[in-house]
């Protein structure tokens, strides 16, 4: 072999160790970069967990609130008497409570069936047990502040006399 042999081999040998180095280079780039895009779509995955609970419970908050508004339009019904039922004014005030019961339905929100339906304490909160010839134990036999799911989940227990 001819020096000039000897110089060229020595030259290839170099750019390949050259070309392998920049090869391992590439590929640690590469994982770093793969490691990197996997966090950030886990990151992203998780911020859109986090930014719709929020906005789910946050929605809860305000049909808990508006449920309160309701409750207030089922009491003063209780208190108004037959022969005012009819009375103009008093139509136009109800036709605002099935205006908010629209709303509730609209945005997911059903009402609990509860009397006559056996007591379910993820569903009911007993306030009081009463004594009933006509239904068995542990039934519903009147409900005191209706409760209410939302898209299947529990938003407030119903407040309900169980018999004994």
């Amino acid at each position: 072999m001819t020096k000039e042999n000897k110089g060229e081999n020595g030259k290839i040998e170099k750019l390949e160790e050259k070309i392998n180095n920049l090869e391992k280079e590439k590929e640690e780039y590469l994982e770093g970069w793969k490691r990197a895009r996997a966090d950030f779509v886990n990151y992203k995955k998780a911020k859109d967990t986090e930014g719709l609970k929020l906005r789910k419970d946050e929605k809860k908050r305000l049909m808990k609130d508006i449920l309160a508004i309701l409750d207030t339009f089922y009491l003063a019904e209780e208190k108004i008497e037959d022969e005012r039922k009819d009375d103009d004014y008093l139509v136009g005030l109800l036709s605002i409570r099935k205006q908010f019961e629209k709303f509730l339905e609209d945005e997911g929100v059903k009402r609990l069936k509860t009397v006559g339906k056996e007591f379910d304490p993820n569903l009911h909160e007993a306030v009081a047990m009463v004594e009933s010839e006509e239904s068995e134990s542990d039934v519903i036999v009147e409900e005191v502040r209706k409760g209410y799911l939302i898209e299947g989940e529990l938003l407030r227990p119903a407040k309900v006399k169980v018999s004994k």
